[in-house]
């Protein structure tokens, strides 16, 4: 093979391996979670997310409160990537209607969205 050659396959093979560490970056899983009362049917969530965020290009961007039908309750939007920062905890005021006796708390990212995560389930404590 030539040196040019040699060259071109280099480059091509490079090319190829950049977009990888994006993509092996995984799904956004919630590994803790806890909920407090705090009067007038108001709860304050804190979740504790792990992700192997890569940057700009793969994060994890949120987590959700899921009532026990799959209703999103509340979103905790996450502006910015967290890769020094793992796992990271961030806190949601809401509220939870009374008759909603449990909910779950998943993750998602820019590039998976909120499939095949890790998620918690907590009691509320009305």
């Amino acid at each position: 093979m030539t040196p040019i050659a040699r060259i071109a396959l280099l480059a091509t093979l490079c090319s190829l391996v950049v977009p990888i560490p994006a993509a092996l970056a995984g799904d956004a899983s919630v590994v803790g979670a806890t909920v407090q009362a705090l009067g007038d049917g108001r709860f304050r969530i804190d979740a504790t997310v792990r992700h192997e965020d890569t940057g700009w290009d793969h994060y994890a961007n949120r987590w959700d409160v899921l009532g026990e039908d799959g209703t999103v309750l509340g979103t905790r939007e996450l502006a910015h990537p967290h890769e020094n920062e793992q796992p990271f905890t961030r806190s949601l005021t809401l509220g939870i209607p009374a008759q909603v006796a449990g909910v779950t708390i998943r993750a998602g990212d820019s590039v998976h969205g909120d499939e095949g995560g890790e998620t918690v389930e907590l009691e509320v404590p009305h």
